[in-house]
């Protein structure tokens, strides 16, 4: 894919983030590989607003730009970490991190989302190293499973593309809404 059609691409499903009520306006982040190197959303960057020009091009290998996504050492240690990774996507999907506060993993109940992850693991990280603690554990998970939870934070996905990867998000938080109304319906016991 070109830059310049991976960079409308990027922002496009960044926004989608926001509209479908995944992030707020500036939360959460998005990347996706180019060949060598990575597009990735600037620290702050309102959903909104943010044009294709603003992206930041990062290396998969030494210094990261300076105004880079506070997640950007994540990015590219998923990149690293995982040759097929295309795109790493951060959101904050409300169902699913409702149902994970309590550090369990997140065991779906609908037929998709056993299909598609069996089980979503949760990282019980410490909220003084949070940050820095995600940027060391989620590479490692994800370079073995397609989505991660870090309680009380948010998801964290990759994806070949950033179709498949928003495709997780999606779908997690789906599965996640969907044992949260069972739950309220008294028609599913949490595992």
């Amino acid at each position: 894919m070109q830059e310049e059609t991976l960079r409308q691409s990027l922002v496009r499903h960044y926004r989608w983030l926001r509209q479908y009520g995944y992030n707020d306006s500036h939360s959460g982040n998005a990347s996706a590989r180019l060949d060598d190197r990575f597009l990735v959303t600037p620290t702050g960057a309102c959903a909104d607003g943010l044009a294709p020009e603003a992206l930041l091009t990062a290396p998969l290998e030494g210094p990261l730009p300076q105004g880079a996504s506070l997640d950007a050492p994540l990015h590219q240690g998923v990149y690293r970490q995982c040759e097929e990774a295309g795109a790493v996507l951060h959101a904050h999907v409300p169902h699913l991190l409702a149902l994970t506060l309590d550090g369990h993993d997140f065991v779906p109940g609908d037929f998709e989302g056993r299909y598609y992850f069996g089980r979503i693991r949760v990282l019980n990280l410490p909220d003084d190293d949070l940050i820095e603690a995600a940027h060391r554990a989620v590479p490692e998970i994800l370079a073995r499973e397609p989505i991660v939870v870090v309680r009380s934070h948010g998801a964290y996905a990759r994806g070949r593309d950033l179709e498949q990867a928003y495709k997780w998000i999606c779908s997690a938080e789906l599965s996640a809404r969907t044992a949260w109304l069972a739950l309220q319906a008294g028609t599913w016991n949490r595992p």
